[in-house]
């Protein structure tokens, strides 16, 4: 239901270009990693736990929180720092839950349909998670109808991240995948967005001390974009370095 007096967020245009780049670097990232997957075994557990990183964290939840520093309202906003890093670990592990599903054998469309379902609804509770670490004088309230409509985004984006994963030839499919991929995970955060309203509370609220927006996006922009491309050029190099096997 509408609010009287409610805020929704005005987004800085150049702030989505970035957040959507690193959700393409992110993606294109966990696509290589695919590619110098072990062909069993812990090792091939343990390559899938840093692809569903790369993915869950890189692509996922940086974009998340970048995209969050473009939301602009006139309220002082902060975010908990207990529950950013809870949403980024739930980004982490349902991503790597997902892949491990998906890769554990050949892939199959009954594989895929749970494993994208998990992964999904695990990508939808890391935005509403990092939603709920924002301190600021106003409630948030959300339209169910939204939100519904974000947990299916999250879900067939999953669906198409696994899919992409292991079904891919490297080159121009690969980055043409995270293109996609990166139009997906923004699609999940910007309708998760329009669902948000805020109704601001008395003037002489006190807002708890956390993390400021831009010092949070810029950090997390910085670390993250190293971060990725060192995993990518150490992907390229070890795929180079052995035969390709099938996923």
């Amino acid at each position: 239901m509408p609010y009287a007096h409610a805020i929704h967020c005005e987004h800085d245009p150049l702030l989505m270009l970035l957040s959507y780049a690193i959700a393409v670097l992110g993606s294109l990232t966990a696509l290589q990693m695919a590619l110098a997957l072990p062909p069993a075994g812990w090792a091939r557990m343990r390559a899938l736990f840093w692809a569903g990183g790369a993915l869950g964290v890189g692509g996922i939840w940086a974009m998340h929180f970048i995209a969050m520093l473009g939301c602009r309202m006139p309220l002082p906003v902060s975010y908990d720092i207990g529950i950013t890093a809870l949403s980024a670990v739930i980004a982490w592990l349902s991503c790597w839950a997902g892949l491990a599903i998906a890769g554990s054998r050949r892939l199959s469309r009954l594989r895929l349909l749970p494993a994208g379902l998990l992964a999904g609804v695990g990508v939808a509770g890391m935005h509403y998670t990092g939603m709920a670490a924002m301190r600021m004088p106003a409630t948030l309230h959300y339209d169910a109808g939204l939100v519904i409509l974000s947990v299916a985004i999250a879900i067939v984006a999953s669906w198409i991240a696994l899919w992409l994963t292991f079904h891919h030839d490297g080159g121009a499919r690969m980055a043409f995948g995270a293109l996609v991929m990166g139009v997906a995970v923004s699609g999940l955060h910007y309708t998760g967005m329009a669902a948000a309203s805020f109704v601001p509370t008395p003037v002489d609220a006190v807002v708890p001390m956390g993390l400021t927006p831009p010092r949070l996006g810029m950090v997390i922009f910085a670390l993250t974009a190293l971060a990725l491309l060192i995993a990518l050029l150490w992907s390229v190099a070890r795929s180079r370095q052995r035969p390709r096997r099938p996923a």
